[in-house]
């Protein structure tokens, strides 16, 4: 008896409309890609003083690639960086969505090479897979995916490092997606989208009632969601502490290792074994798929920073993430990084009530 793991997300809709009376497919019209491009150049530009110049006579590899110029007007429109966005799927593209480097910012150069502005910048590519139409209209999760690869991209564009084997995103795996979740905070802030989010046909902007059911519902199922995720995390390490894999049935071990951990009976790993690409296509994230919840510990905490100020931009906030965060790569150990940026070691309760797991305000 009991829900099983594959009717969980059906009912679980069902309650959420129920509950909430919100149904997210209502604010795809008011997401556009022009409108959330437009929104998160917006937020980098408020943020950090970048404006993006597009470069239609830099040709690209494909028709639907974009090229930008970026420049940063708190430094006399200094150039810092190329920045490309792939948004559309097409064949023989990689699936998915992430960031890249056609090459890494740097001040390791000739004296000739340092009179020319396009040397030693970084080339940054973001890249999506949105079905292209004649409007491209973004659910919630893809418009927050492109916050996410453009927190990335700035982790890229505003480094300041003198080797590029130290800049941008080399650095540890339990740090580098702190950059990337901390810009999803600012898609969701009201302010941003009663601005950018807009209808793609009347160009009215979004409705303050949807807003309204979007904030509460935000907590709904994340007990869910942390478990499917934290069980991959746990299962991840303990695969990686198995001494002999002579006769090993990987199978069996999850099973086993799931009932030991106490895995709910209606919930199911995010990724099965089978597929866990994170383990087993590279080495990356091998022991390391724990690295985005402590990312979440992290950029809760650091948007905390802003909160506290009542301002989301605030400049004297920005500019410390910038110079602790964006700009250092891997020039310092990233939990002093954290501590010059925060004043303190990372505090959990700020994930705990962004997950609605805690109430507001509470003492972990």
């Amino acid at each position: 008896g009991g829900i099983q793991p594959w009717d969980w997300r059906y009912y679980a809709e069902k309650v959420r409309i129920a509950k909430y009376d919100f149904d997210e497919s209502l604010l795809k019209p008011y997401l556009s890609l022009d409108s959330v491009t437009e929104a998160v150049m917006a937020v980098s530009n408020k943020l950090f003083g970048l404006k993006y110049i597009l470069r239609d006579d830099i040709a690209s590899y494909n028709d639907d690639v974009k090229i930008y110029e970026v420049r940063n007007e708190n430094e006399n429109d200094k150039l810092v960086a190329v920045f490309i966005h792939d948004n559309y799927a097409r064949q023989y593209k990689s699936g998915g969505a992430w960031m890249s480097e056609y090459r890494s910012q740097t001040k390791n150069l000739s004296e000739d090479d340092k009179k020319d502005p396009y040397q030693g910048i970084p080339i940054v590519s973001n890249n999506n897979n949105f079905a292209k139409g004649r409007t491209t209209l973004l659910s919630f999760d893809d418009a927050t995916t492109l916050f996410h690869e453009m927190g990335h991209g700035h982790h890229g564009m505003l480094s300041d490092c003198t080797y590029s084997r130290l800049a941008s995103t080399n650095v540890l795996t339990d740090f580098v997606e702190l950059p990337s979740q901390l810009m999803e905070h600012w898609f969701e802030e009201p302010e941003v989208l009663k601005e950018y989010a807009r209808h793609y046909e009347t160009g009215e902007p979004v409705p303050d009632e949807l807003l309204k059911k979007l904030k509460a519902a935000k907590s709904f199922n994340q007990g869910f969601e942390t478990i499917e995720y934290t069980s991959c995390a746990l299962l991840d390490m303990l695969l990686h502490q198995v001494d002999d894999y002579d006769d090993f049935d990987i199978a069996k071990f999850e099973k086993e290792q799931l009932t030991r951990l106490g895995m709910p009976q209606g919930i199911v790993m995010r990724h099965r074994p089978a597929h866990f690409l994170h383990l087993f296509a590279s080495t990356s994230y091998a022991a390391g798929y724990y690295v985005y919840l402590w990312a979440e510990v992290l950029d809760a905490d650091a948007y905390a920073a802003f909160k506290e100020t009542g301002n989301v931009f605030d400049p004297a906030t920005a500019e410390r993430i910038r110079k602790y965060v964006y700009s250092a790569g891997n020039k310092e150990a990233p939990d002093e990084l954290f501590r010059k940026f925060r004043g303190r070691d990372p505090d959990i309760k700020y994930m705990l009530e962004k997950k609605g797991l805690v109430p507001q305000e509470a003492q972990v």
